[in-house]
């Protein structure tokens, strides 16, 4: 069975279905683009998805350009490098592609190319956002081949500051993509570990926005579908990759995820954006490996959310029937059981502890992320103590 196909206008225009990445250049007219600069990471730039996108692109006489030098956490300098490519072109907007640094970069390097004060200027503190000048916004059209950030459907870009190795989150509302290009056919050849690794990242999203603080039920609406999305076509598409309609399942969940976390993350993100900018492990799969340990943690605070949630998704109707059913899939798909096994060491726990608390996702868990149960989930995620 084949995926579907939908337009949609919820959050930003989203045309959605197998084959329509043939659509990009009727794309980039409808978002006033006629000189892209299509930004993607070093590891996909040479693959053939890449190749056969610049193909579609040259077949209707569209010059783009590239930029590549993204890493997989990507830093301030691959932005500002990004800046020079774009301007230096003569580039009139971004096709931000790939997976969630390619998208974020893309994203930030499209916000930052007309602005005059510096990046960090525009952190998702407050009401920072309305320090930068509208009119100096490039006009994005993203493009995922991935399955999990969602940055495709979000108003900021994660970029690490690699003088303080800390995550920070780059907003603003006109971030938004002017239209997205959701083909399932684009995530097929991710390798296994991708595939897992993004797919959790997707549950993560509904999951910690669900459980988040704060009343927003259109958020937890959809939240608690994208669950429901990644427990039951994450384990298809990785045992068959070539499953359309599990992938495009997939490709929902994860605009799913980023559209409900505007209600709000928590402690997996709070600690796996530390870990990951320490350790530089990938993202996806450290909220993994953090995910049991922090709803145990939160138990007294979401027990009966839970409850209702696994109820839907077809479990045993307890929060022990959730979370027995979260370790199965973290096993099944051979995700590590511990940040030991993801060769991630003690050395670094008491400044993981610091940076936790202060990350921008920390307020929302429902229950406080106080330093002190910060290292409770972080010891635990170290010894396997679910």
């Amino acid at each position: 069975m084949q995926s579907p196909k939908a337009n949609w206008n919820y959050p930003t225009s989203v045309r959605f279905g197998a084959g329509r990445i043939a659509e990009l250049p009727a794309a980039l007219r409808a978002a006033g683009i006629a000189r892209p600069l299509l930004v993607t990471d070093a590891g996909l730039v040479n693959l053939p998805v890449t190749q056969r996108v610049l193909g579609i692109l040259r077949d209707a006489g569209i010059a783009a350009g590239v930029f590549a030098e993204v890493k997989p956490n990507p830093i301030s300098a691959n932005v500002n490098a990004g800046i020079a490519a774009l301007r230096g072109g003569g580039h009139d907007g971004v096709i931000a592609f790939g997976g969630g640094s390619g998208l974020d970069t893309g994203k930030v390097i499209a916000f930052m190319a007309g602005q005059t004060r510096p990046m960090w200027d525009f952190e998702d503190i407050g009401d920072w956002w309305t320090r930068a000048d509208p009119k100096g916004i490039f006009p994005i059209v993203a493009v995922p081949t991935t399955a999990g950030t969602g940055s495709e459907v979000g108003r900021a870009g994660v970029i690490t500051d690699e003088l303080t190795h800390t995550k920070k989150v780059i907003f603003h509302p006109l971030m938004m993509p002017k239209v997205v290009i959701a083909d399932p056919e684009l995530t097929v050849g991710m390798p296994a570990f991708i595939t897992v690794g993004t797919g959790f990242d997707a549950l993560a999203h509904c999951l910690e926005a669900y459980c988040a603080l704060g009343y927003h039920p259109l958020a937890d609406g959809i939240a608690v579908e994208g669950v429901r999305l990644v427990l039951e076509n994450l384990p298809k598409v990785v045992s068959n990759p070539s499953d359309l309609e599990g992938r495009g399942h997939m490709m929902s969940a994860a605009a799913m995820g980023a559209t409900a976390f505007q209600k709000g993350l928590g402690a997996i993100h709070s600690l796996s954006h530390p870990v990951g900018s320490l350790y530089d492990t990938h993202h996806g799969m450290t909220n993994a490996v953090f995910m049991p340990y922090v709803l145990a943690v939160n138990r007294d605070a979401i027990e009966a959310k839970i409850a209702r949630l696994a109820a839907y998704c077809d479990l045993p109707p307890t929060f022990e029937g959730f979370l027995h059913a979260v370790l199965a899939l973290r096993e099944k798909l051979g995700v590590p059981h511990t940040l030991a096994d993801f060769k991630v060491t003690g050395e670094k726990r008491d400044l993981i502890g610091d940076m936790a608390i202060v990350d921008p996702t920390a307020g929302g868990n429902p229950v406080t992320l106080t330093r002190e149960v910060a290292l409770e989930i972080f010891d635990r995620a170290m010894e396997g103590r679910v």
